[in-house]
């Protein structure tokens, strides 16, 4: 695993709002955030930096900005980068420019990122709000990640070892939330970002 040098953290950022959700692959997460980011169209969303190629659909500079890894290390030497993993082969990062541009305007900020990720984020921005969705059981979990049809049986293997070591860190966690039912969780998680936003967006109801 990988860690920001904490030598480079920053002091939290007067402003907006920081939100940082984290799940196990399969658990529901690109789904829920995209109903909270339907609800508040004045929340601002930060699109991750990935080494992976795209998967059926995604598109650069909407669902990631895929780049070489030979640009993302580049990044990491400069400091460009606010959170890093390493996943599943793979890496993801958040831009530390536009993170702190965003919170220094006002606005708040909803961050989908792993649990590695989120450890180096409240070491920049402590005062962040981390939430982590959870499936009911290893076993739906198991059925929704075999239901996807993206990874071969080595690969959902590995998916269920690191979500089985995601789930045993979820009192990192201000919140938890538990996605045994979509509706009802997304209602959960968009009361929670409701109680905490730093003012009412014009899509609250």
């Amino acid at each position: 695993m990988s860690a920001a040098d904490p030598t480079h953290a920053t002091a939290q950022v007067v402003g907006g709002r920081l939100f940082v959700v984290s799940a196990p692959s399969g658990a529901g997460k690109t789904t829920l955030c995209a109903a909270v980011r339907r609800h508040f169209g004045d929340l601002a969303y930060s699109v991750s930096y990935t080494t992976r190629a795209p998967r059926p659909g995604e598109q650069h500079g909407r669902d990631y900005f895929f780049i070489t890894r030979e640009e993302f290390e580049a990044g990491i030497a400069n400091n460009r980068w606010a959170e890093w993993a390493r996943v599943h082969g793979n890496l993801y990062g958040t831009s530390a420019q536009w993170i702190n541009d965003t919170l220094l305007a006002g606005k708040d900020i909803l961050l989908d990122i792993d649990v590695q990720g989120a450890r180096q984020m409240l070491v920049r921005f402590p005062q962040a709000i981390t939430i982590f969705i959870r499936p009911p059981s290893m076993a739906v979990l198991e059925a929704r990640l075999t239901g996807r049809g993206t990874d071969d049986a080595a690969a959902r293997a590995l998916r269920l070892a690191n979500a089985k070591a995601e789930m045993a860190q979820q009192d990192l966690y201000r919140h938890v939330v538990v996605n045994d039912d979509l509706g009802r969780a997304t209602r959960e998680l968009i009361a929670l970002l409701a109680r905490h936003r730093s003012k009412p967006g014009p899509n609250n109801r």
